[in-house]
């Protein structure tokens, strides 16, 4: 792990009565968040604004993607009253749009897609008005799981790729990017109105025509939003980050993904799959 990073990573200190607060709402809960168990760098801006991406099914992963800080292992068996609880801390951090994602669940038959049916069913139910965003694993490959999730109407489905294809084998052994497109590709046969979302790191050894070229196979795919961000190494355990991208080639990514269609694209340093993400959709929506 390199221990000095560019200082376009400079960020204020957050709020600490409102971690604080945030961090006593969801231990209540007996909630997890991506932004704790991935060691998020905007965990203390989102928390200081009473917003966070959700974890359910647990905080132990199945696979084992080298980049990924999350813990690795035998899952516990599933809380079948956490749909609930995220739907009380919705409320009670008064969300517009939630973001709801998950460890990979390889071990349960359906990848947990019912998991997270049921909690959009809810969440869907006690807030009409609230979008709903759904950050998936694979369900390698189930189009059944898929119809599971997609049939709870969830308003964007989002499935990352996290990188170029020639770096699977060393980043997400245990994924497929053939896998991943048909994933996103299929939400939208299921339902044409769904708004679909992917997100890729950079700084993992890609080249810049590789990239660029797996941005043009996630839009190919029906992909709607694209996040792009930087990769850190969480531990000297992990991936290491083979460079630092300048925040002035995320702009040019940004550019090159917007001429390609996608509806809209976030691209900068500390970029991560539910950045901004209601005001992402919303502009989804209104292009």
């Amino acid at each position: 792990m390199r221990s000095r990073l560019p200082p376009w990573f400079k960020k204020k200190m957050p709020n600490g009565v409102l971690m604080t607060q945030m961090k006593g709402l969801l231990d209540d809960l007996c909630l997890h968040t991506i932004c704790e168990s991935a060691i998020c760098p905007n965990q203390g801006d989102c928390f200081s604004k009473r917003t966070a991406t959700f974890l359910i099914l647990g905080d132990i992963c199945t696979r084992n993607c080298t980049f990924c800080a999350v813990q690795k292992g035998i899952p516990p068996p599933v809380d079948r009253l956490e749909p609930e609880h995220v739907a009380e801390a919705v409320a009670a951090m008064e969300l517009r749009h939630a973001v709801i994602t998950s460890v990979t669940r390889d071990d349960l038959p359906d990848g947990g897609a019912s998991h997270f049916a049921e909690t959009i069913r809810i969440l869907k139910a006690r807030s009409p008005a609230l979008t709903v965003e759904v950050l998936v694993p694979d369900f390698r490959g189930s189009q059944e799981a898929l119809r599971l999730v997609v049939a709870a109407r969830p308003d964007v489905v989002n499935h990352n790729v996290e990188t170029v294809p020639r770096l699977y084998p060393e980043v997400r052994p245990l994924a497929n990017f053939e896998r991943s497109l048909w994933l996103l590709r299929k939400a939208k046969v299921l339902d044409p109105e769904i708004v679909t979302k992917s997100g890729v790191m950079v700084g993992l050894g890609e080249r810049r025509e590789e990239l660029i070229a797996t941005m043009a196979a996630l839009r190919e795919a029906g992909c709607d939003l694209l996040t792009i961000g930087q990769y850190l190494q969480p531990s000297p355990q992990h991936h290491a980050v083979i460079r630092y991208v300048p925040p002035e080639e995320f702009d040019q990514y940004a550019h090159i993904g917007r001429e390609m269609g996608f509806r809209d694209v976030a691209s900068a340093p500390l970029v991560r799959s539910s950045f901004c993400a209601a005001e992402l959709f919303e502009r989804a929506k209104h292009s």
